[in-house]
């Protein structure tokens, strides 16, 4: 009898003239667009994902370019990129382009293509550097930022120009993180979506760095460091003085600039050529300065509902509310020493269980196409909720710090949701007639 199961097609190899036009438009963008040849794309084709996305630049190139000549300048921009192309291909990522020295690469699969992309990259760049000691040349420096979210992809441009694109406000934040590298010193910064959507974070060398305002954005965005490719002796030293920089920037960010001073200083004492350290207790002094904290927008407890958040959808927003309000109550909770927690942090559960319980409902009663997604980021609010109540039930570390981490994994964390995932869900629910 004839074997009944089906073997799957194989993808056709490129003809000649797929692989030319690959080099400006990548075959993988194509796929993505369900089209099979450059010559199916039509202006305006678009597909919506999650994905991953990276920017990366060199440091000081326009006073390195101005430096040499012009044909030297394009010899060294294409052995640089040539250098990094493969790399992020062997981490599963697409070059969308070239920005001059800058790379954009998107992530279609997972965050931990990217994370891993960048940190290859580094390693990468530390070889490419040799070759340029050898040959007489100064090395160079380069800045990347990596965020995760859902972004639309597609083509733009006019009847006569067309060129593929990805937009987004997840875009946007990835190239604001690689810029902002600049201002801590240190090569490689993600967001906090890019460390929830990642599988482990324990794999990664990892270190909260600052909460940043950014425009368009009701709640503050938190940024990560990831110090893997840190030469040794730092590498160790930011692992050996971790405990501490927490303390400290829960401290500073809480409006206490004045007991996180001398928690910075000792941490530079191990961590000397730790230039966050340095740029926080440059904060702290000049906080001690004007004789108030220097970063007041991002200090303080920030709980509570504001109209800005509303998704559409009444069932939701209701639960929204009430989630935010038994936060704040935890938050009080914990503010004021010897009050048992026990209550408020069965209230969020309830709270939580109900609220994720009726959004996936929703979603699966009209089909949501990015449920799959969406439930994942369920989960992992599930796990950040069961390593807060574990460290608040253990009651091993100061109230400022557990003030902090209510902050970052639950209010933050919601917030942002709220004003993203879930906006995006009510948007979809009201097309289908759900008020």
């Amino acid at each position: 009898m004839p074997d009944s199961t089906e073997t799957p097609s194989p993808t056709p190899e490129p003809t000649p003239s797929e692989v030319a036009y690959g080099r400006f438009v990548p075959l993988q963008f194509l796929r993505l667009l369900k089209r099979d040849s450059i010559v199916d794309v039509k202006l305006g084709d678009f597909v919506e994902q999650e994905m991953t996305l990276l920017f990366s630049d060199i440091r000081d190139f326009t006073a390195l370019s101005e430096s040499i000549l012009p044909a030297e300048n394009f010899r060294f921009i294409n052995s640089y990129l040539s250098t990094m192309e493969p790399v992020v291909a062997s981490n599963f990522g697409i070059i969308d382009k070239y920005i001059g020295d800058g790379i954009m690469a998107l992530f279609p699969g997972s965050a931990d293509d990217a994370v891993r992309a960048g940190i290859d990259m580094l390693r990468q760049l530390a070889e490419y550097n040799q070759g340029r000691t050898r040959a007489g040349y100064m090395p160079i420096r380069i800045g990347i930022g990596i965020n995760t979210g859902l972004v639309i992809m597609g083509t733009v441009g006019g009847h006569n120009r067309m060129d593929s694109t990805v937009i987004g406000d997840a875009v946007n934040l990835a190239s604001r993180l690689e810029s902002l590298t600049k201002d801590y010193g240190t090569p490689l910064l993600i967001s906090a979506h890019t460390l929830h959507a990642i599988e482990d974070s324990s794999a990664y060398c990892v270190r909260f760095i600052d909460r940043l305002r950014i425009k368009g954005r009701f709640q503050a965005q938190s940024v990560y460091e990831v110090f893997d490719i840190d030469p040794e002796p730092l590498r160790l030293a930011k692992l050996e003085t971790l405990v501490m920089f927490e303390d400290a920037l829960a401290f500073f960010h809480l409006g206490r600039p004045d007991l996180a001073l001398p928690l910075f200083d000792e941490c530079l004492k191990t961590a000397p050529d730790d230039r966050a350290v340095r740029v926080y207790l440059d904060r702290c002094r000049e906080s001690a300065r004007l004789g108030q904290p220097v970063e007041k927008p991002e200090s303080g407890m920030e709980i509570g509902w504001r109209d800005e958040y509303s998704v559409g959808i009444r069932e939701i927003d209701t639960q929204h509310q009430e989630l935010l309000l038994r936060m704040d109550e935890l938050a009080k909770q914990v503010g004021g020493w010897g009050v048992r927690t026990g209550t408020a942090l069965d209230n969020i559960a309830s709270q939580v269980n109900s609220l994720f319980s009726s959004e996936e409902n929703l979603m699966r009663r009209y089909g949501y196409p990015f449920a799959k997604e969406h439930v994942k980021q369920h989960a992992t609010f599930g796990r950040f909720f069961a390593e807060l109540r574990s460290e608040i039930e253990r009651n091993e570390r100061g109230r400022f710090y557990l003030l902090f981490r209510i902050q970052l994994l639950l209010v933050d964390w919601q917030i942002n949701h709220i004003s993203k995932s879930d906006l995006h869900l009510g948007n979809f629910l009201q097309r289908a007639g759900v008020s």
